[in-house]
């Protein structure tokens, strides 16, 4: 948020400067192509600036986001290119709680005992602010609290993605991600858990933990699919647990993917 500022302020302190030696007659400029040209400096300083001391070298913003009176959350997280984080462990006061390399912006509203969160890049919209172009990107590494139902969704970019949802009380979960790497370990004791993926040319892992059950189903053009047959076994289309219809706790999966990778087990 900080860095968002500071790149807006010199712009508008340089086009102030600009357009007041113009108008004294100081300089005669052409005053849209030299604003045009301070936005363009402007931007190249913050991409040096991030390939320099990138969030990977800086730190990050420490943030929890507090869980209210709510008994049950969806999260809607949206991260661009970078690297991001997820596990578990938030404090009980807290839906979500970590550090947050490039800024995050969240808008958190409770709706009865349900509270609504949206978590995207402070700055610009998704992750294109110049200071998220140098090395590293964004980093987000934050835990989510365990102790209440969730419904996800995480939009990413090209980023390298590990959620340890392992702990958690996942019900919905809902992966939209394009040129990347996602691995992903699943709920072990949530119960019904309902995951949708949507990926471009992206290498995909998911974990089931031992003991749960899972079925599997998948559409597009995949490079390569690897399912573990020996714990779901493949009828049709379809990979399943034997005792997928009565497990106590069982993942429905389904992708939806382009020139990618699959692998469940």
């Amino acid at each position: 948020m900080r860095r968002s500022g500071l790149f807006w302020g010199v712009v508008l302190l340089l086009v102030g400067l600009l357009l007041l030696l113009n108008n004294l007659g100081v300089m005669a400029v052409d005053v849209w192509g030299a604003i045009l040209a301070v936005i363009l400096i402007a931007v190249g300083v913050c991409l040096l600036w991030g390939m320099l001391v990138g969030p990977s070298a800086v730190g990050g913003e420490e943030v929890a986001i507090p869980l209210e009176d709510a008994s049950s959350a969806r999260v809607r997280v949206k991260h661009g290119a970078g690297r991001l984080r997820v596990s578990g462990g938030a404090a009980p006061q807290a839906l979500a709680e970590g550090t947050f390399s490039g800024g995050l912006d969240y808008r958190a509203r409770l709706t009865g005992e349900e509270l609504d969160v949206e978590m995207s890049p402070g700055g610009f919209p998704f992750g294109l602010a110049p200071w998220h172009w140098g090395r590293g990107g964004l980093g987000w590494s934050f835990g989510l609290n365990g102790e209440i139902p969730l419904s996800l969704s995480f939009e990413t970019g090209a980023s390298d993605a590990r959620l340890d949802l392992s702990e958690l009380h996942i019900t919905e979960l809902r992966l939209s991600t394009g040129a990347s790497s996602v691995n992903v370990t699943l709920p072990a004791h949530a119960g019904q858990t309902q995951v949708r993926v949507e990926a471009g040319a992206a290498s995909v892992t998911l974990r089931v933990p031992p003991d749960v059950a899972a079925r599997v189903r998948f559409e597009g053009a995949l490079a390569s699919v690897s399912v573990d047959q020996n714990r779901f076994p493949r009828t049709g289309a379809v990979y399943q647990s034997p005792d997928y219809d009565t497990a106590q706790n069982r993942i429905d999966i389904e992708v939806q993917a382009g020139i990618g990778s699959l692998q469940v087990g």
